[in-house]
């Protein structure tokens, strides 16, 4: 269970449970048609890696958070509410405004609006102009071969013991090609440390292990 901020909150997120399972209805009666819709679905991290993310914001109280992949906000209000419980501040970005569009109406809903700053475009470019401080936490939930060009792209501004959760490591089977490669940009970089957790689709749960730390 996730420990929401607000009943605002709590009650847009029941809202996305109840999409949930009338998607996966629909999903069952699109068969193999599926892909060709997959923009018209939530595609959520799930109740389970939701938790997991959420308690893990608690604990770490990051001060600046990124997530590649708003969607429809599913996760965008489990880390909004989570910052807002820490005093830190989301960055999300989105490349389709209808889906930013919906995630805005839910943020605001849920009243987490001052938590989040939404930015439409391309994730990569956005992500290599911005500016502020080093981000202390990443979600990446974005379309699978940009995995590798985010990560490039976020690393030069993630902070010293940040953190960073990737998601659909597992599943879908159709993705584990760029998960892999992902995977092996990680092991590429020497002071990221990472490990698969066997939640939800599988999260690679990585963090940034500057030389000269005490080891874990």
């Amino acid at each position: 269970m996730i420990a929401f901020s607000s009943p605002a909150a709590a009650q847009v997120y029941s809202e996305y449970e109840g999409r949930i399972a009338e998607e996966q209805v629909r999903a069952a009666a699109l068969g193999k048609d599926l892909f060709a819709h997959r923009d018209e679905f939530l595609l959520p991290v799930g109740p389970e890696v939701g938790a997991f993310l959420h308690s893990l914001i608690l604990a770490r109280r990051p001060a600046r958070l990124l997530e590649l992949g708003t969607s429809y906000g599913y996760s965008t209000l489990i880390l909004a509410d989570a910052a807002r419980q820490v005093d830190a501040r989301l960055v999300t970005m989105e490349l389709a405004d209808y889906k930013q569009a919906e995630a805005r109406r839910q943020i605001s809903n849920a009243g987490l609006a001052g938590s989040v700053e939404f930015r439409l475009g391309d994730a990569v470019a956005m992500t290599h102009a911005d500016t502020g401080a080093d981000f202390e936490f990443v979600l990446l939930d974005i379309w699978k071969e940009l995995y590798v060009p985010c990560l490039q792209a976020f690393y030069p501004k993630l902070a010293a013991e940040g953190i960073v959760a990737a998601d659909n490591m597992v599943e879908p089977v159709y993705a584990r090609d760029s998960a892999r490669a992902y995977r092996q940009a990680l092991g590429n970089l020497s002071d990221m440390q990472t490990t698969l957790l066997p939640i939800g689709s599988g999260i690679e749960l990585s963090v940034r292990w500057p030389a000269g730390h005490h080891k874990l």
